[in-house]
């Protein structure tokens, strides 16, 4: 019999086979695990992904070879179009009151009454506040006193000169008592033109106790409260009264600019549009008022200052604002997105989509870019559609898939509606 306690040791040969036949399982695993991936992937793979995943073909020697197709470009496409074409110059301006007034007392005396409130919009004429009117009463009171005296004494005068001139001729008076009473007359009748302009200052002086506007406009913050004892030399006043409709916007440009502003203004008026800082909102239409009569020596630029009807009150004093000012109008001008314009060593160029859906890169020229809309001189025709947006995945002759077109008039128009 064996002895149990002595182990077996199986023979090299053996153990070799054993290591073939772990090698050969897992290799037959791997095979059946990518065979049914495979067939897995044909299954749930999505429909849409057949597009780019082509047929397998087969070669001149009867072997399979695969298609490398490459997918279309998802781009943003606008058309060229016709339209008038503004030439603009840009500044920056500040917007400034049309007229601007503080109301002052012209008179001393106590503030009775205060008629505004404070941001009231008022009219010309308007009464703002009440002085005290009765010292006022009182002069005019006297100075027509003072007339009712003085006409008197010219009666007076005038019955005594009309008896003395009766009596010289006959040799009863003296020539020099004559000549006084006729004199008198004349000094009575110089004291009337006196009382008459006392009379009036005395009114006048009263007016001015009524406190009103000389002015359309807005009111500011009140500067006085009734029961204050106020005087004409105050250097405060009683309120800041600002004319907004219209309302002005002073702004610069460069010296270099000023021959073609003035021969542009020559032919016509030139239309200002007030703007945000961003440059994508106009807030208000206006028109150019003037040049300022010199040039600004230390920043070399030339003032400017626009008018605006400022209807919404849109415009308030002190904002700054970009100003637009267009100096040229090109009628029926060939325009497309500024976005389709690309750059390289050779110039300007765009993306253009033929009518087999492919992308040509196509040289234009530009003859000036205002805001979104450059200004097309060569290079593009009417109605050609054109890439704003995904160029940098486009090779030339590459399909693309369109996004809906925008028209650049019509994306204009809206942009100017805002």
């Amino acid at each position: 019999m064996r002895d149990p306690t002595v182990e077996i040791q199986p023979s090299r040969p053996t153990i070799r086979h054993l290591a073939r036949l772990r090698r050969s399982r897992v290799a037959l695993a791997l095979v059946v695990l990518a065979v049914a991936g495979a067939a897995s992937w044909r299954f749930v793979a999505p429909a849409g992904f057949g597009a780019f995943w082509p047929p397998a073909r087969q070669d001149g020697l009867g072997r399979a070879t695969q298609q490398v197709m490459v997918p279309p470009v998802p781009v943003t496409i606008a058309a060229a179009a016709r339209r008038d074409f503004a030439i603009a110059l840009r500044g920056i301006g500040t917007v400034q009151a049309y007229n601007t007034v503080t109301v002052k007392s012209r008179v001393d005396g106590e503030l009775q009454q205060v008629l505004f409130r404070e941001g009231q919009d008022v009219r010309q004429g308007d009464v703002l506040a009440q002085i005290d009117p009765r010292p006022f009463e009182v002069l005019l009171r006297q100075a027509e006193a003072a007339k009712a005296r003085d006409v008197a004494q010219l009666d007076t005068a005038q019955r005594d000169f009309a008896r003395s001139e009766a009596l010289v001729d006959r040799g009863f008076t003296t020539r020099q008592t004559y000549d006084t009473q006729k004199n008198q007359i004349a000094q009575s009748q110089a004291a009337l033109l006196a009382d008459d302009a006392a009379i009036d200052n005395a009114r006048l002086q009263l007016s001015y106790a009524r406190i009103v506007s000389p002015l359309g406009g807005r009111t500011g913050v009140r500067l006085v409260d009734a029961g204050n004892m106020i005087r004409a030399s105050d250097p405060g006043g009683l309120v800041t009264i600002t004319q907004l409709q219209p309302i002005s916007v002073v702004f610069t440009l460069p010296q270099e600019l000023f021959g073609e502003i003035a021969a542009a203004m020559r032919v016509s008026t030139l239309a200002a549009l007030a703007t945000t800082q961003d440059n994508k909102r106009v807030i208000a239409r206006g028109a150019l008022q003037l040049i300022d009569n010199a040039v600004d020596q230390a920043t070399g630029t030339i003032r400017l200052k626009a008018n605006f009807p400022n209807d919404d009150e849109a415009l308030w004093p002190g904002q700054f604002v970009n100003v637009r000012l267009e100096v040229e109008t090109r009628k029926e001008s060939l325009v497309v997105a500024a976005a389709a314009v690309q750059r390289n060593q050779d110039g300007t160029y765009a993306w253009v989509i033929r009518p087999d859906g492919t992308a040509e890169v196509r040289p234009i020229k530009i003859a000036t870019v205002q805001e979104d809309t450059a200004l097309v001189s060569a290079g593009l025709k009417e109605g050609e559609q054109v890439v704003i947006a995904g160029h940098s995945r486009l090779r030339p002759g590459a399909k693309v898939v369109p996004s809906r077109p925008a028209n650049v008039a019509d994306a204009q128009t809206d942009r100017r509606a805002q």
